[in-house]
């Protein structure tokens, strides 16, 4: 099955597995430990981390969702969206995301009162969402790679990966900003800015997209207010960036839709493959959602794109965790690493290629571009 997504992939947080009272002071230390890796670029939401971490009340929410959805970055959205469905409210007043001038004063007050008379919509939420989202940003670390393959294959039909709302599948309705390096495409409300090193290439034109299609367990409807308020919801209040971009690739995506489908990433791959590869060349993409697969699933994954490519010309462009996703083909550099490596496995008249493009920001703030052959061997 698909996996749900994390709102900050960046942050490695462990579910609570074990049952009863326990789970509360699980928990709990899984919001203090939130609150140490969050301080210093989300330093509001560790605010909110640490007060809940002291809440044992406030912890106990927590326990409707699922075991594998006990985070707190779930908590932290389900609050969120429940103060931008209700700015008005006294906790609106500290959040950056509704507020001009956010109070600065201490949070835990505020939040207790407004945890203890919202519990019951907020165990609704908490158990029947999941933190899910579309980082935009990403799109600065597909767009060179996609620039490659455009000169030398022609057309592209996207098929991403855990689209959530397929968001990233409009990457040609954006402009992006490569500092040094250049600019390309635009102008556009969505204004995407990336550091770089390295002779990055970038393209003198976006890259010509010819189909678009999306596969997820449980595709976001941006179309519904409520659901495309549960993505903004999940990016973090102070990263008020984030917020306003994604907020501006939503609106775009209700004047253009693409085709989304619920799916599995293993099992339903191969159709919507053969689908975009009638449009033009076709281009998997994937980013931060191969670490949410078991490691078998996985591995059925990379064999499932095998077997594509030897059927046919297919390219697989992804940005993952090389830490979290074992058997994935990375330079033997940087195997269990903690960082956002950008990969690209090209399969010609059945043969395989593999290229490290380079490191970056899993947000998408920066790219170190490397370009070269890898001789990590594809894992299957």
């Amino acid at each position: 099955m698909m996996p749900r997504h994390s709102s900050e992939s960046s942050v490695r947080c462990v579910p609570a597995t074990v049952s009863g009272v326990a789970d509360v002071d699980e928990l709990a230390r899984h919001f203090r430990n939130q609150a140490m890796t969050m301080v210093e670029r989300a330093p509001f939401s560790a605010e909110i981390c640490a007060a809940v971490a002291e809440d044992r009340e406030i912890v106990e929410l927590l326990l409707a969702a699922p075991h594998e959805q006990r985070l707190p970055v779930l908590l932290l959205a389900a609050i969120h969206d429940q103060v931008l469905g209700d700015p008005a409210c006294e906790l609106g007043s500290w959040y950056p995301t509704v507020s001009r001038s956010p109070r600065t004063d201490p949070v835990a007050g505020a939040l207790a009162r407004h945890c203890r008379t919202h519990a019951v919509q907020l165990r609704q939420t908490i158990g029947t969402r999941s933190t899910q989202t579309n980082e935009v940003g990403r799109c600065g670390l597909f767009v060179p790679a996609l620039g490659l393959l455009d000169a030398e294959v022609g057309p592209l039909a996207l098929v991403d990966i855990g689209t959530s709302g397929g968001l990233n599948l409009r990457l040609d309705r954006y402009e992006y900003h490569y500092r040094p390096g250049g600019s390309v495409g635009g102008p556009s409300t969505v204004r995407i800015e990336t550091g770089t090193r390295g002779h990055l290439p970038i393209p003198s034109a976006l890259p010509s997209i010819s189909g678009r299609f999306g596969l997820d367990r449980e595709p976001v409807d941006v179309t519904d207010p409520i659901s495309a308020r549960w993505l903004t919801a999940c990016i973090w209040p102070e990263q008020t960036d984030r917020f306003r971009r994604l907020s501006a690739a939503i609106e775009i995506a209700t004047e253009q839709p693409v085709d989304v489908r619920m799916g599995d990433a293993v099992d339903d791959l191969a159709d919507v493959t053969r689908t975009a590869g009638a449009l033009g060349h076709p281009v998997v993409l994937n980013s931060w959602v191969l670490n949410y697969l078991p490691m078998q699933r996985r591995a059925a994954y990379v064999a499932e794109l095998e077997q594509i490519g030897a059927e046919r010309d297919i390219t697989w462009v992804y940005a993952e965790s090389p830490a979290q996703c074992p058997g994935l083909p990375f330079p033997d550099a940087i195997l269990g690493e903690h960082v956002t490596a950008l990969m690209s496995v090209r399969w010609r008249q059945g043969r395989r290629s593999v290229d490290y493009l380079g490191r970056a920001h899993p947000h998408g703030y920066w790219l170190h571009w490397v370009g070269r052959p890898s001789t990590n061997a594809l894992a299957g």
